[in-house]
């Protein structure tokens, strides 16, 4: 389970408040989506839960240890896997590569390219290519979320996993989402996607680094498109 407690985060010497005590809680196999209009501090609360900022006061507690204070290194050794929304490109470095690096072991054949299916991509087209320009946004988001479920972490978290993806390759990583969800994987997204919204457990609207509201989709989605939502 992970757990913030009264997260403040400040900068400018503490004269802007981006988190104004933000509490929540993720427990095991809950599909919690956090949203809100741009501006309202979802990616850095993303930030402070990885280790990227420290938060300026608060704590955060994942299953029953204070990780506050730990290293980004040191919460990946937990459990905690993040998906960043630009993907990193690595010139040289194929995508097999990178899904070994990701387990800590050198995979045979079969089971890196498991991690690619569960994706959407066909192994023999894409474990040998390497992670460069010539992937498209949408191939680059779904190897990087297929490294990100090779590390076999307990919380999986993705800061708005939609950005620089086209229409097609965004109904595939929903698809990605729903499938993770059926696993009883437990996920922690950042979008304003209405598709992703729909699938979750439990949503989380910020606006000005403050909690406004929180429930299910059937009563929050309403609350924010003002039109009546059945999930699928």
């Amino acid at each position: 389970m992970l757990e913030l407690k009264n997260i403040n985060y400040s900068i400018k010497g503490g004269s802007r408040k981006i988190l104004d005590l933000v509490s929540l809680k993720v427990n095991s196999g809950d599909f919690v989506v956090i949203t809100g209009p741009n501006g309202s501090g979802k990616s850095t609360l993303a930030q402070i839960i990885i280790g990227i900022k420290n938060p300026t006061s608060g704590q955060i507690i994942y299953n029953d240890t204070d990780i506050t204070n730990l290293s980004i290194t040191e919460r990946a050794k937990k459990g905690i896997a993040f998906s960043f929304q630009q993907p990193v490109k690595f010139k040289g470095i194929k995508v097999c590569d990178l899904l070994n690096i990701a387990s800590g072991a050198m995979m045979e054949k079969d089971e890196a390219g498991k991690y690619l299916e569960k994706v959407g991509l066909n192994p023999e087209q894409y474990l040998t290519r390497e992670v460069n320009d010539k992937l498209s946004g949408g191939e680059l988001k779904r190897i990087e979320i297929a490294t990100v479920l090779a590390r076999n972490a307990e919380i999986l978290i993705f800061d708005e996993p939609e950005a620089g993806i086209d229409l097609w390759s965004f109904e595939n990583l929903t698809k990605v989402f729903k499938k993770l969800k059926a696993e009883k994987k437990t996920i922690l997204v950042i979008s304003h996607q209405e598709r992703i919204l729909k699938i979750a457990d439990k949503i989380i609207v910020l606006e000005a680094g403050k909690i406004k509201t929180h429930g299910s989709p059937e009563k929050i989605l309403p609350q924010i498109t003002g039109v009546n939502h059945e999930t699928d």
